[in-house]
């Protein structure tokens, strides 16, 4: 295919997906973004590796000890 069909195939391709508007749900996007939802099920993620889960005490040993180290330097 020459330079200029090309050419043309990708602008057209980018015109499609510029003004391509998909149908937005905005009821489930202001869900997501509220982030108050407090019936949110326990990912899989979280069961298998509860040490990185977001109330991990861990997170807090690691912060002290960045704290002690911008102390000493």
């Amino acid at each position: 295919m020459g330079r200029g069909r090309q050419k043309a195939k990708h602008t057209k391709v980018a015109r499609d997906l510029k003004y391509f508007s998909p149908d937005t749900n905005y009821g489930a996007l202001a869900r997501e973004l509220s982030g108050s939802d407090s019936t949110t099920p326990v990912s899989e993620d979280s069961e298998k590796w509860p040490e990185y889960s977001a109330g991990d005490s861990s997170s807090d040993e690691y912060e002290a000890e960045d704290d002690e180290e911008t102390r000493s330097a």
